[in-house]
């Protein structure tokens, strides 16, 4: 009874290291982010063998959205080509403190369970996998499925033998489905505050300008008085 006891005492303290990752299958996660559905090896049924090996280095993250007008979060780059029966091999780099994801949708689902490859990082770091498109023509669609990231500018486009077509909002390459609208409401204290606005344009430069002389005679006065020596 006493060593039932002690074995179940020492596995209370049993130190485990904090980085060990949980391999479930298709997903691998630890502390910084997990892995879902990578596929190094294993070809689409419509490849003979792996093309080309493709590194794509995606960097997520808020500075990246800067040169979207209205946009919050994006990839540092919307689009990549690839040949069919290619094998990516993505470093994902996170350069926010917050959650990002990368996800691929439309893969066959017979290698890609829900038909995606998935990486994500809960903050500040790096991940890699890889994955093998089929030879299908084809654009697959690649976004940060967190909310409203994908909305506010985090997706791309992964194009395979030239892709068949652009896919909508993706920012700086195709019209979004619905456009941010940024109209002003346009009530009575609106537009007294416009008026107001536009004449003190006007009044501020008109009174510099009258008064110029006026200013200009102070503005010497100050100088001379400046260089003028004290009598002792």
């Amino acid at each position: 009874m006493k060593l039932i006891i002690l074995l179940l005492l020492s596995s209370l303290f049993i130190v485990r290291p904090a980085h060990a990752a949980m391999d479930h299958s298709r997903m691998m996660m630890n502390e910084k982010g997990m892995v879902m559905n990578a596929n190094p090896d294993k070809l689409p049924q419509d490849c003979t063998k792996i093309s080309e090996n493709v590194d794509i280095t995606i960097h997520a993250g808020h500075k990246h959205a800067l040169k979207f007008t209205g946009k919050m979060f994006a990839f540092d780059q919307q689009e990549w080509n690839v040949k069919p029966c290619a094998k990516i091999n993505i470093t994902f780099i996170n350069d926010d403190q917050i959650r990002h994801q990368i996800m691929v949708h439309g893969l066959p689902g017979y290698l890609y369970p829900d038909g995606m490859v998935h990486l994500e990082l809960y903050g500040e770091g790096q991940l890699q996998a890889s994955f093998i498109v089929p030879s299908q023509k084809k654009t697959y669609l690649v976004h940060c499925e967190l909310a409203q990231h994908a909305e506010k500018g985090m997706k791309a486009q992964l194009k395979v033998d030239g892709g068949n077509g652009d896919l909508p909002s993706i920012p700086g390459i195709s019209a979004a489905v619905n456009a941010d609208s940024y109209t002003v409401d346009w009530t009575l204290n609106t537009w007294a505050a416009l008026v107001f606005c536009v004449l003190l344009g006007f009044a501020i430069p008109m009174v510099i300008i009258i008064n110029a002389a006026s200013v200009k005679r102070v503005v010497i006065k100050m100088w001379l008085a400046l260089r003028t020596p004290r009598k002792e």
